[in-house]
């Protein structure tokens, strides 16, 4: 299959561009780390595309020629993904950090469960592989440790359950607790 791709970015997001014979075809990520395909695709018929290879529409050939995987490794290449995912590492291993003294200096208290909450959601969130774990190295606990600790935040009501998936959504009372954590109060 031959295709040629480009790569555009804005500060919303970034799209690949592949041509599939008289077709272009653009795909979109948003701004952030990149985890899976795009959240927007777009198909015209590309603008020197002789009338006879567009006359009848986009066709399921034109689809399965749709080269996701390729564009995927591309958009996960793009500068701008890069630096956003070095920004969003660096910032889950910052909270991960944080989550494990304050289970140091507070034991499994409401600022912890919070914590943990917030950085297992946002360790799922950019699709990590195996969060739990790589969460427990942050915090210096067992992966069972930790499995427990989120099942306690989930009972107490600081994450919900997403079924079958790892991450969850933060509640308004974990919400409340981060934010009066980042104001100083106590």
């Amino acid at each position: 299959m031959v295709y040629s791709e480009g790569v555009r970015a804005d500060e919303s997001g970034f799209e690949i561009e592949q041509q599939q014979g008289g077709w272009t075809i653009r795909m979109w990520w948003p701004t952030g780390p990149v985890t899976g395909g795009p959240q927007r695709i777009t198909i015209e018929s590309a603008a020197d595309a002789p009338a006879r290879d567009v006359a009848r529409g986009i066709s399921t050939t034109v689809l399965r020629r749709l080269d996701l995987a390729a564009a995927l490794n591309l958009a996960k290449m793009a500068p701008e993904a890069q630096s956003t995912l070095e920004t969003a590492a660096k910032k889950l291993t910052e909270s991960g950090e944080a989550a494990g003294l304050l289970l140091a200096s507070e034991g499994v208290s409401e600022r912890y469960l919070a914590m943990l909450a917030s950085t297992y959601k946002a360790m799922a969130d950019t699709g990590a592989v195996a969060p739990v774990r790589k969460l427990a190295v942050m915090i210096g606990r067992q992966p069972e440790t930790i499995k427990d600790h989120l099942k306690k935040a989930r009972r107490e009501g600081y994450l919900s359950t997403v079924a079958g998936k790892a991450g969850g959504d933060l509640t308004e009372k974990t919400l409340r607790v981060l934010e009066s954590m980042g104001s100083g109060e106590d």
